[in-house]
C-alpha cells in the first residue's frame, strides 16, 4: 500500500519585467496559505515520509512557509529538490513517480497544476478535478511498488484546500453581509436569512474538514440565527409552513452541540487549573478528543445524507416564497416592539423568580430568553444599541455558566468510563476534585446572575 500527498504550491506572485515564471516568489497570500496548511499536513502524516519539490521558487518557498509553522521539519535535510518535478504535464509525473524506489510507501510532492490534478484523477477516478493554490490532494494506492500503478487503481482520495483549513482564510472570500442599516423590517429580515443561508452552505466544506474548529461556530451561529429570526416572525405574524421548516433548522443546529461543547472544552483544557496533573489532564484530553472525532464523523454523516440537502433546499426555496415576503411586507416595527416587549417581560420574571437553590435548567432557559431578545434587537440595531450593549454581560455570564456545566457533564462521562482499578484511580480522583472546583465556580456566577437589574429597569450604560 502507497500513500500519495500531492500539494499544490501556494499563490504566487505575478511575475514582473524579465522575472521567469520558475522564479515567481509566493504572495502575501501564498504565505498565508502555506502557513495554514502546516498543521493538517502534519495531523495526515503527509510530512512523515519522502518530500520531493519542484525547484521552482514558488514551491520551494512553500515547504518554507509550512517549516516555519513546525520547528521540528528541517527543508534542508527532509526535502529533495527534482527539476523533472518543475513541469505541467502529469504523464512526466507519472513517469518519475514510477521509478521510485518500491520500498518508499508515503510520498509528498509538491508542484504545479494543470500536472497534479491530471495525474491525480489518473490515479483515481473520484479525484477532484481542480485543485487551488496551497491545495492538497491524499490518494491511497494499492499496490506493492510504484511500478505497479494503473489507471483508477487508487482506493481512496480526498482533498483539503487553505480555505477549509483556516477560517482566517475562508473569511477573506466568504459572502459578504448585506448592508441592511437603513432597510426596512421585511428587507432586513429577508437580507439577513439569505445572508445567513449563504453562510452555511459556504462554511459546510471546513465543517466537514475538521480541522479549524471556527468553521463549526459560526456553521452553528448562522443556523441558530436563522432560527431565531424566523421564531420571532413566526411570533409577530403567521407564516404557513415556517413552523416544519424551524423544527428541521432546530434538528440541524442541535446536530452540533456537543461537537461544538467539545471543542470549547478542547480549547480552553490548558488553561484549567494547575492542581490538575499532567497525567489527568492528558487522560482527559485523549478522551476528549477521541469522543470528538466519533462525533465529528456522525456530523459528517449526516450532512452527506439525502435529508440534509432536502432540508437547506426547503429552506431556500422558502426564503424565496412570495408568501413569505408578502407576509414580512406587512409587518410592522410596532408589532416587532409589542414581541420584544413581551420577551423582556419574560426574562425579567424568570430573573426574579430565580434562588440560591435553583436548577441549572433555570439559567439555562434564561440564556436562551437574552439570546431571543438579542436577536429580535438585531432586527433594528440603531434603535435598539443600548439594549444590546446591555445584553452583552448578561450573555457572557450565562454562557460561562453553560460552559462549566458542559465541561462537568464530558468530565462525568469520562470518569464513568474510567476502570476501577489503578492506574486510572488516582486520576479519577483528580478528576472528582476539579468537579467540585466548577460546582464553587458555578456557584458564584449563580450569584452574579441573581445580582442582574432587570432588563426594564437596567441602568444605562456610562
Amino acid at each position: 500500500m502507497k500513500e500519495l500527498y500531492l500539494l499544490r504550491h501556494a499563490k504566487a506572485s505575478r511575475a514582473s519585467g524579465s522575472m521567469a515564471d520558475c522564479h515567481r516568489p509566493l504572495s502575501r497570500r501564498g504565505r498565508r496559505q502555506a502557513a495554514a496548511m502546516a498543521g493538517p499536513l502534519q495531523r495526515l502524516g503527509a510530512l512523515d515520509g519522502e518530500i520531493h519539490v519542484s525547484t521552482s521558487t514558488r514551491t520551494r518557498q512553500t515547504l518554507l512557509g509550512i517549516a516555519e509553522q513546525l520547528p521540528a521539519l528541517s527543508p534542508d535535510s527532509c526535502a529533495r529538490y527534482t527539476e523533472a518535478l518543475h513541469t505541467f504535464d502529469w504523464k512526466a509525473l507519472r513517469t518519475w513517480l514510477m521509478a521510485l524506489p518500491p520500498d518508499c510507501d508515503r510520498v509528498m510532492l509538491i508542484g504545479h497544476n494543470p500536472a497534479l490534478t491530471k495525474l491525480a484523477r489518473w490515479l483515481c477516478r473520484q479525484a477532484a478535478a481542480e485543485l487551488p493554490t496551497g491545495g492538497l490532494l491524499s490518494l491511497t494506492l494499492p499496490v506493492e511498488s510504484w511500478q505497479d500503478l494503473r489507471k483508477h487503481r487508487g482506493e481512496r482520495v480526498s482533498r483539503l484546500t487553505p480555505g477549509e483549513a483556516s477560517h482566517a482564510l475562508f473569511r477573506k472570500q466568504a459572502p459578504r453581509a448585506p448592508d441592511l442599516d437603513r432597510a426596512r423590517p421585511d428587507k432586513r429580515i429577508i437580507g439577513l436569512l439569505t445572508h445567513q443561508y449563504r453562510m452555511v452552505r459556504a462554511l459546510e466544506p471546513g465543517v466537514i474538514a475538521g480541522i479549524d474548529p471556527e468553521f463549526l461556530h459560526q456553521y452553528r451561529v448562522n443556523l441558530r440565527r436563522s432560527r431565531a429570526i424566523a421564531e420571532s416572525v413566526r411570533a409577530i405574524t403567521r407564516v404557513p409552513g415556517l413552523g416544519k421548516l424551524l423544527k428541521r433548522l432546530k434538528h440541524r443546529a442541535r446536530a452540533t452541540s456537543d461537537l461544538r461543547d467539545l471543542d470549547v472544552f478542547l480549547e480552553t483544557l490548558d488553561r484549567q487549573p494547575a492542581s490538575l496533573s499532567e497525567q489527568a489532564r492528558k487522560r482527559l484530553q485523549d478522551w476528549l478528543a477521541h469522543q470528538r472525532r466519533e462525533h465529528h464523523a456522525a456530523l459528517c454523516h449526516a450532512m452527506a445524507q439525502p435529508g440534509y440537502a432536502r432540508d437547506m433546499a426547503r429552506w431556500r426555496q422558502f426564503l424565496s416564497d412570495k408568501r413569505f415576503h408578502q407576509a414580512l411586507g406587512a409587518v410592522t416595527p410596532e408589532q416587532v416592539e409589542a414581541v420584544l416587549a413581551e420577551r423582556t417581560l419574560q426574562h425579567d420574571a424568570d430573573l426574579a423568580a430565580l434562588a440560591d437553590d435553583s436548577p441549572d435548567t433555570s439559567l439555562h432557559e434564561l440564556r436562551k430568553t437574552v439570546k431571543r431578545i438579542r436577536y429580535l434587537a438585531e432586527l433594528d440595531p440603531r434603535r435598539h444599541r443600548d439594549l444590546l450593549a446591555g445584553l452583552k454581560r448578561r450573555q457572557t455570564l450565562l454562557g460561562e455558566f453553560q460552559d462549566l456545566c458542559t465541561q462537568q457533564a464530558w468530565v462525568r462521562a469520562c470518569i464513568a468510563s474510567m476502570p476501577d482499578t489503578p492506574p486510572p484511580e488516582g486520576v479519577k480522583k483528580e478528576c472528582l476534585d476539579w468537579l467540585d472546583c466548577l460546582e464553587v465556580r458555578k456557584a458564584e456566577l449563580h450569584r452574579a446572575v441573581m445580582a442582574l437589574d432587570p432588563l426594564q429597569e437596567a441602568p444605562p450604560l456610562p
